[in-house]
């Protein structure tokens, strides 16, 4: 009689036709069937009062920016198996050529992850897009587009060099026709390409008007950068994606404005996805003090997060990814303004208790839609499926088993993150996963870790 790993016991299995109440049976990292038996094993989960999901996939995570990777990739991954996320996705942001320096980022990141990993390159030059060939041999198949980087804001913070400790600082130029070459390639490879959609130019103009007026605070941050520049910029490449053919996937949209007008470029054939983020969904500037949710694009009115809520609830939204940054309070805010604050904050420990506090158990969204959105659709488009994102037989046995019941206040220190701070810090949230399995291993468990660092591998994808 065969001895398997280990079987889940008396959980609520959710898979995307609904709910089944069988044991579930894993052997060498896979999911090798469902039953109502318990077989012999090694190891037993119970179940009890848990549900058990496909492990969610983070389609949008930035370290290795304020922290070099070798010691980013253990604190993230860390804040990511407390949070429940078993794959997260990096955007790495290299300023030189791929082939001089991706051999040693990808090096410094294979013995410090907790959970598994892939790879979005960001791409900023020429000679970028003629690597991208190089990338798709190295096992990353989707690449980033920064709309929003260019003439007088086109400073940004590239990863740093591993086993550094110094700010990797560049300038670019995200113009059009570098944008236009992207897509012209990508669609050539087949591959999707993901967009921040914020036309640089009117930003820069936005944000040299209310400096000017001396305007301060995150109201002002999103007035400067008004939905109207996400639309532009939207429009702006649907058309290229509908002249090449290729796939644009929009990440962290979060004002009624930017979906208006996708609904528009998916109406005249283009094919788009979109990515939401928890903070469109549960933060706005009217309810924000500080500077501490400065982000791009800027968290918006309660009436925008309404309407991600009402398009998630409809389907037209594919995936929530985080958009989590790794930095600290000294120098998000290091300066005396909103203008000198740095964007973006961390989120991945907070992704998916939000999405259970104020989406399922709030009845916004069902546990069906949640799985889809943190994990099949991400899986499905960026070619992990059905590897990742869902719990048949013969995928990775990545499973989050969540408590609905569960209560708990967020603090930075339940993470281990980077971070010294959250933006949630003392939100009581409602529902919070309680283990993490990433190919069969438990890596966390009750908001601790207790998988072995290295567990976590890069997933690298092909092209279909």
């Amino acid at each position: 009689m065969m001895t398997y790993d280990t079987v889940i016991i008396n959980s609520h299995v959710i898979l995307p036709q609904g709910m089944l109440d069988k044991n579930i049976i894993i052997d060498e990292g896979k999911i090798v069937g469902f039953t109502n038996d318990i077989p012999a094993c090694d190891h037993k989960i119970n179940g009890n009062g848990l549900i058990s999901i496909p492990g969610p996939i983070d389609t949008h995570v930035h370290y290795g920016v304020y922290s070099p990777i070798d010691q980013a990739a253990k604190t993230e991954s860390h804040a990511a198996a407390i949070g429940g996320i078993t794959t997260m996705m990096r955007m790495l942001r290299l300023g030189n050529s791929f082939k001089a320096s991706l051999p040693e980022q990808l090096e410094a990141a294979s013995k410090n992850h907790y959970v598994d990993y892939a790879i979005h390159a960001s791409i900023f030059t020429p000679q970028q897009i003629n690597e991208m060939p190089y990338c798709i041999e190295q096992g990353i198949t989707s690449f980033k587009i920064y709309m929003n980087l260019g003439g007088d804001v086109g400073h940004v913070y590239m990863d740093m060099p591993p086993y550094s400790s110094t700010l990797s600082e560049a300038t670019v130029d995200v113009n059009d026709k570098l944008v236009e070459e992207i897509v012209k390639t990508a669609a050539s490879l087949g591959c999707p390409v993901l967009v921040h959609a914020e036309d640089y130019e009117s930003c820069a103009c936005g944000i040299k008007t209310a400096k000017e007026k001396k305007r301060d605070g995150l109201p002002a941050w999103s007035e400067s950068r008004s939905p109207d520049f996400e639309a532009k910029a939207i429009k702006t490449i649907s058309k290229f994606g509908r002249d090449y053919g290729c796939t644009i996937y929009f990440v962290h949209i979060g004002s009624q404005k930017a979906l208006e007008q996708i609904k528009i470029e998916r109406n005249l054939g283009s094919k788009i996805f979109v990515e939401t983020c928890p903070h469109y969904l549960t933060i706005s500037y009217e309810n924000q003090k500080g500077y501490l949710a400065k982000v791009m694009p800027p968290i918006r009115t309660a009436q925008d997060n309404a309407a991600v809520w009402n398009a998630l609830s409809n389907n037209l939204i594919d995936t929530i990814g985080t958009d989590h940054v790794a930095n600290q309070l000294k120098l998000k805010l290091g300066g005396t303004d909103v203008w000198s604050a740095l964007a973006g904050f961390p989120g991945i420990g907070t992704a998916l208790p939000l999405l259970l506090s104020e989406g399922v158990n709030k009845n916004r969204i069902t546990l069906e839609q949640l799985i889809r959105f943190t994990s099949t659709n991400a899986a499905k488009i960026f070619g992990m499926y059905p590897r990742k994102g869902t719990l048949d037989k013969d995928a990775d046995a990545d499973i989050t088993m969540i408590d609905l019941k569960k209560e708990q206040k967020v603090s930075s220190e339940l993470f281990g993150s980077f971070s010294d701070y959250i933006v949630y810090e003392g939100m009581s949230l409602k529902g919070w996963p309680v283990k993490t399995i990433v190919r069969g291993q438990i890596v966390a468990e009750d908001f601790q870790v207790i998988g072995r660092l290295g567990h976590g591998k890069f997933v690298k994808r092909h092209i279909r």
